[in-house]
């Protein structure tokens, strides 16, 4: 089984692909196929700080209950 990718790898893998694109080297065909990659990669990147985003701003009440944050405004 495949090793699962951290966050870091694959915006490391994204940032790499980037960076290849960016010389304009690359021949069309593999540009493509690089393009392709880098916005799958986007994409689950985007959906993994979702996740995390909606983990953060969850809480557990006393009842062991989730519900969303709701700051305390006497604080700010």
């Amino acid at each position: 089984m495949a090793e699962k990718q951290t966050f870091e790898d694959k915006l490391n893998e994204l940032e790499k692909i980037v960076v290849e694109l960016e010389k304009g080297q690359t021949p069309l065909e593999k540009a493509l196929v690089q393009f392709q990659n880098g916005v799958k990669l986007s994409r689950q990147l985007q959906q993994q700080l979702e996740n995390a985003e909606k983990t953060l701003t969850q809480v557990v009440d006393e009842n062991g209950d989730q519900k969303d944050f709701e700051r305390d405004h006497a604080d700010e």
